[in-house]
């Protein structure tokens, strides 16, 4: 992975745990003032890609809109939200047998702002807007719109699959690896594999090196399957390669990817409903009068069956 240590992957896209809270909570604080400011969160796409909001209200508008003004999303309803798209995500790229690197992909274009469609055109694999309509059940024109916003991105990302072959090619040659048997070698792969899908739906990806992503999925996957005698593996490793950081920070990172796992959540869509109902009002304040003009109309209907 040489040369994601020159990347901006790693210049721009890699966060110490302080600083990536801290811009979960401006990108909070932005939307609250759009939301004061415009009465509405959505933005429009210009053709050059760049961004712009509605007109500002005129401040008799605003008085007039204040109370019935939809309430912004607190930070702990917007990573819910996270939680349940990156999983929806994953589900989507597995319906249309998508290989990993698409799926990697499009996790940490959706955690910068964007999506499936982008990914597979960054990696080279060609699904088109129509196709993935059907399998979001969305309109495709919705997915090409929005493909807008990927545009001035960085769109080479390094996720922890390739790392994570390399280990196990490794791993392979270490030791008694070769004398265990090719079932336990088998399951300890997928395992691991399974471990790094686990890892791109939180917010490690955005912490740590792909490289140290992997390790952290192949110390979780020895864990379950004996496969190989970790511990004596990483020295051997850090012998033979020298890398930059040592092995007691290394266990220190791979324990907070553990932290970071073991908290990892899986939102229903019962969970987000309330959350995703309002978001919409955010984006769109017509449809939330809509939404409340509906509810009173029924409530209405009720209280006359009652009477009945």
């Amino acid at each position: 992975m040489a040369d994601f240590a020159t990347s901006t992957h790693r210049a721009k896209w890699i966060f110490t745990p302080q600083a990536l809270k801290e811009k979960y909570k401006e990108a909070n604080k932005r939307a609250k003032q759009a939301l004061e400011k415009y009465g509405a969160t959505r933005m429009e796409v210009d053709v050059d890609g760049s961004f712009s909001y509605a007109e500002p209200q005129t401040d008799a508008k605003a008085s007039a809109d204040k109370h019935s003004r939809p309430k912004a999303l607190k930070i702990e309803e917007e990573q819910l939200l996270r939680a349940f798209y990156e999983f929806k995500i994953q589900d989507v790229c597995d319906a249309l047998t998508l290989p990993h690197k698409i799926q990697a992909t499009a996790l940490i274009y959706f955690k910068r702002l964007t999506c499936i469609y982008a990914a597979c055109k960054a990696e080279e694999n060609h699904v088109s807007a129509e196709q993935l309509g059907i399998g979001i059940e969305q309109d495709h024109h919705m997915i090409l719109d929005n493909e807008m916003l990927s545009l001035g991105f960085d769109l080479i990302v390094y996720s922890p699959y390739r790392p994570l072959q390399g280990f196990i090619t490794d791993m392979e040659e270490f030791g008694d690896a070769n004398e265990r048997q090719p079932e336990i070698m088998k399951n300890f792969h997928e395992s691991a594999k399974a471990e790094v899908d686990r890892i791109m739906r939180t917010e490690a990806p955005l912490l740590f090196p792909p490289g140290q992503l992997a390790l952290a999925a192949v110390r979780r996957s020895c864990e379950l399957h004996n496969a190989i005698d970790f511990e004596r593996y990483l020295k051997n490793v850090h012998y033979r390669q020298h890398p930059a950081h040592g092995i007691s920070e290394l266990y220190l990172n791979m324990n907070a990817i553990d932290v970071l796992i073991n908290k990892l959540e899986t939102p229903t869509s019962k969970d987000v409903k309330h959350i995703d109902r309002k978001l919409k009002s955010c984006l769109d304040p017509a449809s939330h009068e809509k939404s409340k003009k509906r509810k009173h109309r029924s409530n209405e209907g009720s209280s006359e069956m009652h009477v009945m």
